[in-house]
């Protein structure tokens, strides 16, 4: 896997198409994704949320439409472009004063510890150059008893579908992705992260190594994802 400095650099090329190419991509599920996430982030009734990973703000922006104004929500994420797509679309919706995006590793949050109420990171901990690292960072932050943990991410589809999942991840993405970002190395690159990545129970148990208890998942779309949500 390419070191924390690679995936950055990968990330600022192709900031700029990143959303046009996850709606095309996905078909645009990807927003139901998203909704279920916040959904299930919306009754736990949190005061403060860090959503790590943040990319172009995608799912900072849809805490802010459903979690009432006085929630803070901080948009995290280690690559400037991304982040600088992120304050572009703020500026221009003219809302979401309590959303605000801030630059921090994953490996080494710039928060205090136990400092916010609730995670989410969505399709980003694939990216982690040391997930069980991140995962004990994002524990460090939460608050204690009630902070929660959400993780939205890529996960191994039911066995009957994986043939053909599997080829269009790694035959027809790539050039898909190519042809709308002008950079086919970062989707092989993406590609080879989802098929590498746990299934939905391999992930619950990096969770539960990690500290984290009442784990659960909720396979999404023939498993290709899964929502998991795990207490601090």
């Amino acid at each position: 896997m390419p070191d924390s400095t690679e995936v950055n650099t990968m990330f600022a090329r192709i900031a700029r198409r990143y959303d046009l190419a996850n709606r095309l991509l996905s078909g645009g599920i990807d927003r139901w994704w998203r909704r279920r996430l916040v959904g299930e982030v919306r009754a736990a009734h949190p005061g403060t949320v860090l959503d790590l990973a943040t990319g172009s703000g995608d799912v900072a922006f849809a805490l802010g439409r459903k979690l009432p104004p006085g929630v803070e929500i901080i948009g995290m994420d280690f690559c400037q472009p991304m982040l600088d797509e992120a304050e572009a679309k703020k500026r221009r919706s003219g809302a979401f004063s309590n959303v605000s995006f801030r630059q921090g590793d994953g490996l080494s949050l710039p928060l205090a510890d136990a400092s916010v109420d609730a995670v989410t990171i969505a399709f980003g901990l694939r990216n982690m150059a040391d997930r069980g690292r991140a995962l004990g960072e994002m524990r460090r932050v939460l608050r204690r008893p009630e902070g929660r943990l959400f993780v939205l991410e890529f996960s191994q589809p039911a066995r009957w579908f994986r043939p053909l999942y599997y080829f269009y991840l790694r035959r027809a993405l790539p050039g898909l992705a190519g042809i709308i970002t002008g950079d086919r190395s970062a989707y092989e690159y993406l590609a080879q992260t989802i098929g590498g990545f746990p299934d939905h129970a391999g992930l619950c148990d990096e969770l539960r190594a990690s500290g984290f208890s009442s784990v659960m998942a909720v396979r999404m779309t023939m498993g290709i994802v899964a929502l998991h949500k795990a207490n601090v």
